[in-house]
């Protein structure tokens, strides 16, 4: 089992920033790649990034790329979603995911969620 808990959700104005942070315990947090999904008022989870357990490879959604980085601090067993240039349409609760991440799918184990609300 790994045990995640996301903090660092809030309310921002358009065009400002947040950094999301997922802290992992349980099974070794270094074996397992992480990820990001979100569930907005459409109450539709989409995928929004992943890396890899060594943090060598990411990939985003084309609705974040360029405005979001994910990044993991496996001494920490922390994940991190930095999320740059907010708009109102990233309004949402943030999920972090860890084990065999898909973007249509999921993950094998969630957190419990952070609201991050933009406002125009």
């Amino acid at each position: 089992q790994v045990q995640l808990v996301e903090s660092g959700g809030g309310t921002v104005q358009a065009g400002g920033s947040l950094r999301l942070s997922c802290a992992a315990s349980g099974r070794t947090f270094t074996r397992n790649a992480m990820g990001w999904f979100r569930q907005g008022p459409e109450k539709v989870r989409q995928f929004v990034a992943t890396i890899s357990w060594t943090g060598g490879t990411t990939v985003y959604s084309d609705a974040v790329k360029g405005r979001f980085t994910i990044s993991r601090d496996n001494a920490k067993n922390t994940v991190y979603l930095q999320m740059n240039s907010l708009k109102p349409e990233d309004t949402a609760v943030y999920y972090c995911a860890a084990g065999r991440i898909s973007a249509s799918s999921g993950g094998d184990y969630w957190g419990q969620g952070t609201q991050v609300t933009v406002s125009a």
